[in-house]
């Protein structure tokens, strides 16, 4: 796209002082991260403040990102790691509230009902499964990431990505069992 800057030159720009670059950041990065927290947290204001969290951590640690590896993967991996350490401090027993303060709007209210009841059951499938599943599950179907990107995201190898997925879809298809027979 013409007159987009780069992740980079947004990264130099903030390095150097610029707020305005760094609300460009976190304005092109927002959706990406909080639909990443909210798949492995399972909770819409878990996903916000990790979604906080991980910006905070970029705005600190900015001058640790190596300008010769992607942007993406390096917020993507901050992001996958606040959202696991997240699960991993909540109690058990702490309840998961259903609060739409924080996601997007949707539209019909009939579709939106169907939707929701599927993502609900998706979504409950998804927090029995363990982090390290739900999180390469995330990665590649709802924040829609390659391989190599995963890869770099997760620091392994591909081969290893693309066993752990198969391995990961095949956990959460036993768990879902009843949504693929209808």
């Amino acid at each position: 796209m013409k007159g987009l800057e780069s992740d980079v030159e947004l990264v130099e720009r903030s390095s150097a002082g610029d707020r305005k670059a760094f609300e460009s950041l976190v304005i092109r990065y927002q959706g990406p991260i909080y639909n990443a927290a909210f798949r492995i947290t399972g909770n819409e204001q878990d996903a916000c403040d990790v979604s906080q969290m991980v910006f905070m951590k970029v705005a600190e640690r900015l001058d640790e990102y190596d300008r010769n590896r992607k942007f993406f993967s390096w917020i993507f991996r901050i992001s996958v790691n606040e959202a696991i350490n997240f699960v991993q401090r909540r109690r058990p027993e702490d309840p998961l509230e259903d609060d739409d303060s924080c996601g997007p709007e949707r539209d019909e209210p009939e579709a939106r009902y169907v939707q929701r009841q599927i993502s609900e059951r998706i979504q409950r499938a998804l927090l029995k499964l363990k982090p390290d599943d739900r999180t390469v599950i995330t990665l590649r179907h709802f924040s829609e990431c390659s391989y190599q990107e995963m890869a770099e995201i997760l620091v392994l190898e591909e081969k290893t990505v693309r066993s752990r997925l198969y391995e990961a879809r095949q956990r959460l298809a036993g768990l879902l069992m009843d949504l693929q027979v209808r």
